[in-house]
């Protein structure tokens, strides 16, 4: 699955980290999910979440939105973020 925007992120990682409905959708609430913890139960159940996206789309250089989302990453000390580069 592509991952263009911050909603293709918030959609690819909804379901297989057990997201709630009610979830914000926002950085402010997946820095909650990932570090602070207490909004899913998947989530909880690891010491580390690891994501691994491909270096395109969201995650290409320049891409402000995905430089954010990297940040939170980058500050969280319960997750990852992997982003392959091909080629």
């Amino acid at each position: 699955m592509p991952l263009d925007s911050l909603d293709d992120f918030w959609d690819a990682v909804a379901g297989p980290c057990g997201l709630p409905e009610w979830f914000g959708r926002n950085l402010d609430a997946w820095w909650d999910a990932i570090e602070a913890r207490g909004i899913s139960e998947v989530i909880d159940a690891h010491g580390t979440l690891v994501v691994r996206a491909d270096a395109a789309g969201l995650f290409a250089p320049g891409q402000p939105e995905g430089a954010r989302l990297a940040s939170v990453f980058a500050d969280a000390s319960r997750a990852r973020l992997e982003v392959e580069r091909h080629g």
